[in-house]
């Protein structure tokens, strides 16, 4: 029989470009030292309350904004009771359905394997994060610092369809994130988490019709998207397999965990067993009336997106299709691009350089943005010695690897190196009849009709030039030389 597959997700990400956290004034930036970036509120000390921060508020209705949803009239925070160690409040102050979070019934399109996709967006809430735990052996460590970090979560409608829709839209809501400044959306900094929520039903079936709908099984806290995939891959197969043989019973309503080294999904407990939150307004933090005025100058604020710029480099710089999604896939490198021909590069050429040279050299040295020396200048300055004739193609790769992991210029590796472009029309000569001397038989081999014998010719002159020879002229040169015998 076959199955058609209803995947909603959950989302996690951490605003973590705001100077505070979401409640109190301990500094809201990632570090590895524990228990550095804390206050008296994050550690629920008696006595303290917490105080909004408006830029968390101001990034979370930007989001609202982008992903086309409902932004309420007021801004609510409730209490979500439950004791666990690493809530020291033994509560979280983040927000519900009632009253109206920071956002709902949004969409948002996305592309997966060149087509174009639609998914619902229930809600957008803004809440503060727990802090992490740190399991040894048979204890275990609290690092405080992620408590209170502001945190978005996005609850999706079950409209995607198999894993690759899945990382296709989480992947895009990352780059908004990042392009939108919300976010740096980093998952190595446990930035982003999320949980996974997989059913499966007979694909003739009518989807619209819940009753038709098979028993939902809820993944929790996966902390990459290629464990997205992967937990979603062996829950289809899971299910379809207890399905297949008539076990019906054993698709239950659960929450499970990816578990890497098996490589499966594990159970935790029965949704039967779910905690009751009881939830109710946050006493402390009066509603906040939302200015339409504040939301339409919110709504003006919001940067380039990805898609956007994609756009533009197809359309005014003549970027295809391939190279211009590579380009936008991370917003480090097309910020290193817009810069690099502000400089004066010419747009082709620069996506050239980073599509080909710069990202197959991060992936080669397994190096990221931030590792490297190389700077928009400099590659600028790299396009325009090639095109000024002062050196070679082959000469400009050098020296881009040089720069690429030294502190250094472009001039000043090719003054260092000796990499001067030879374009002296006497010396080439010169040099040219050197060669033509030193190879008598090759002139007949040309003489006689073999005329591809000139490109050993140019690459002798190349090596008495150490590379240096400008290849243009020393074709010309030849030609014009070789004519003469």
């Amino acid at each position: 029989m076959k199955y058609k597959v209803l995947i909603g997700l959950e989302m996690h990400c951490e605003i973590s470009e705001t100077n505070t956290k979401v409640f109190s004034s301990a500094a809201n930036t990632f570090t590895d030292q524990p228990n550095t970036n804390i206050r008296p509120v994050d550690m629920a000390f008696p006595g303290t309350l917490p105080v909004i921060n408006k830029e968390a508020v101001r990034k979370s209705l930007m989001a609202s904004i982008i992903l086309n949803c409902t932004q309420p009239e007021y801004v609510y925070f409730e209490r979500k009771n439950y004791y666990y160690p690493d809530l020291p409040k033994g509560f979280q102050i983040t927000q519900e359905t009632k009253p109206a979070p920071i956002g709902i019934y949004g969409k948002l399109k996305f592309e997966c394997n060149g087509e174009e996709k639609e998914i619902r967006i229930n809600n957008l809430h803004l809440e503060e994060d727990a802090a992490s735990s740190d399991h040894e052996g048979r204890s275990s460590k609290i690092n405080y610092n992620r408590a209170g970090v502001p945190l978005l979560e996005l609850v999706t409608e079950p409209d995607l369809r198999s894993a690759d829709e899945a990382v296709a839209f989480l992947e895009t809501m990352r780059s908004i994130y990042q392009y939108a400044g919300i976010s740096e959306a980093d998952s190595k900094k446990g930035q982003i988490r999320c949980d996974v929520n997989v059913s499966i039903m007979e694909a003739d079936k009518d989807e619209n019709d819940p009753n038709n709908w098979g028993t939902k099984v809820e993944i929790k806290n996966v902390n990459s998207f290629g464990g997205v995939r992967d937990a979603i891959n062996y829950e289809i197969e899971r299910q379809t397999e207890l399905k297949e043989q008539g076990r019906y019973d054993e698709v239950e309503q659960e929450t499970r965990r990816w578990d890497e080294d098996s490589m499966s999904t594990i159970r935790m407990r029965s949704k039967v067993d779910a905690i009751d939150y009881k939830y109710f307004v946050e006493p402390n933090i009066p509603k906040i009336k939302l200015s339409k005025d504040w939301v339409e100058q919110i709504r003006k604020e919001i940067p380039k997106l990805a898609h956007e710029r994609k756009e533009t480099y197809i359309n005014e710089y003549g970027i295809s299709d391939y190279d211009a999604t590579i380009l936008v896939k991370e917003k480090q490198t097309a910020d290193f691009y817009e810069e690099t021909i502000s400089l004066g590069a010419d747009p082709k050429i620069a996506s050239n350089w980073i599509t080909t040279n710069l990202l197959g050299s991060l992936n080669k040295l397994e190096l990221t943005m931030d590792d490297i020396k190389l700077t928009p200048n400099s590659l600028a300055e790299i396009i325009k010695l090639v095109d000024t004739k002062e050196i070679s193609s082959k000469q400009a790769k050098d020296v881009f690897q040089e720069c690429l992991t030294n502190d250094k210029t472009p001039k000043e590796v090719v003054k260092e190196k000796g990499m001067t472009q030879m374009s002296d029309a006497g010396e080439i000569t010169k040099i040219a009849n050197e060669v033509l001397d030193e190879n008598p038989e090759i002139v007949e081999k040309y003489k006689s009709g073999r005329t591809n014998v000139v490109d050993f010719l140019v690459g002798q002159i190349m090596k008495k030039t150490r590379g240096t020879a400008n290849p243009t002229m020393a074709r010309s040169t030849m030609l014009e030389e070789i004519e003469k015998r």
